[in-house]
């Protein structure tokens, strides 16, 4: 499939969204960010009552609706307590594991939209018991100096109770088409939808590009946009573990890098993940074969995306996933290649330019006679 799409462009759009602070429920920066990308592009565009940014590009037939879906928020983490002496405690946003905040540097977001530097700490290892260095920490044992003396001098910064905080990290480049960065998970997924909506240029159905919120702590953006859409056909585009790295079985790796996007079989555990409809898959995988786009299987074993409640709504959705490998998921350090990212873009528009309302209505229910 021929679609030239500028490396350094991708790279820059991913960099914008990676680098803003957006935890579950405060994704208002990256939603600027959404809306000034979709806004040259859109027939429609709004924001709904969660904050969910709705895109819609009308389609050459019109009458259908494909939904893409991608979460703008990410993990992150709560101020809970200020003590006397200026530090601040904290609890989780979505999935934080502890072992990734161990001495990491954070930005602290207040609710006036200042930022602070901090540094999660923790008793040195000089003065804790031998087996103490062997386990991880808990979440109540971290605590946050934003270089405070006092609670009253962190009163006066403008940080209180509530405010949020996120991993002090810059998307960079590692080597080659290899980056890193925070907030792949979604952020990534997000670049893809929002480059693939700008690219479609003849689907039949109109395409809905959805900028999901709150998906680290339940899917409920993807939920209640679903609900108002209610949309014939879904595609999530969402990070999937890629563990091709010393430590991992090869049979448990799930993707590697650079091998392509995935597409997803099933996620999740028992009632909690998404079977892709079978014919979503067959589409997805013809697609990327006829348009010579390099793809991998994907069967994961725990986690999930969007889709899993979009399949749900009302009378149900054929739903799939486009999944971008990453190593390192919910970590500082989440590394992609932006090979796999370009060829997602095309795999998605190359989808909704293929889906038709004749194959649309081939999955939907039938009478019996």
């Amino acid at each position: 499939m021929k679609l030239d799409l500028p490396r350094e462009e991708v790279f820059s759009l991913l960099k914008r969204l990676s680098d803003s602070v957006g935890p579950s429920g405060n994704e208002g920066s990256v939603r600027e960010l959404v809306i000034d990308e979709m806004r040259r592009v859109a027939d429609e565009l709004r924001v709904d009552t969660l904050g969910n940014v709705v895109a819609v590009k009308k389609g050459t037939r019109g009458g259908g609706k494909l939904m893409l879906a991608a979460h703008m928020d990410e993990i992150g983490l709560f101020v809970s307590h200020i003590d006397e002496r200026g530090f601040l405690r904290i609890l989780p946003i979505g999935g934080v594991p502890e072992r990734s905040l161990v001495y990491q540097r954070v930005l602290i977001k207040t609710r006036d939209g200042r930022i602070y530097r901090g540094v999660i700490g923790l008793k040195p290892p000089h003065v804790i018991k031998p087996e103490e260095l062997r386990q991880v920490p808990e979440m109540k044992e971290f605590f946050v100096d934003i270089g405070a003396s006092s609670r009253e001098e962190v009163l006066s910064m403008g940080v209180r109770v509530g405010d949020i905080a996120v991993f002090d990290r810059e998307l960079s480049v590692l080597t080659g088409d290899r980056v890193t960065g925070k907030a792949i998970d979604d952020r990534v997924g997000l670049a893809v939808m929002l480059k693939s909506f700008e690219v479609i240029e003849s689907a039949e159905l109109d395409v809905y590009a959805v900028a999901t919120v709150q998906e680290e702590v339940g899917l409920k953006g993807a939920e209640v946009a679903a609900y108002s859409i209610t949309p014939d056909v879904a595609l999530a585009l969402d990070v999937t573990i890629a563990s091709d790295f010393p430590g991992v079985s090869e049979h448990e790796w799930c993707t590697q890098l650079g091998k392509g996007p995935a597409i997803k079989v099933a996620d999740g555990r028992s009632a909690s993940g998404l079977i892709a409809h079978p014919e979503i898959v067959k589409m997805l995988v013809k697609t990327a074969e006829e348009s010579g786009i390099p793809y991998q299987m994907e069967v994961l074993a725990g986690g999930t995306t969007d889709a899993s409640v979009i399949a749900l709504n009302k009378e149900g959705v054929p739903a799939g996933v486009i999944s971008i490998p990453s190593r390192y998921i919910h970590s500082p350090v989440e590394v992609i290649d932006l090979k796999d990212v370009l060829n997602a873009i095309k795999l998605t528009k190359a989808f909704a330019e293929k889906t038709t309302h004749e194959w649309v209505s081939s999955l939907k229910e039938r009478r019996i006679k």
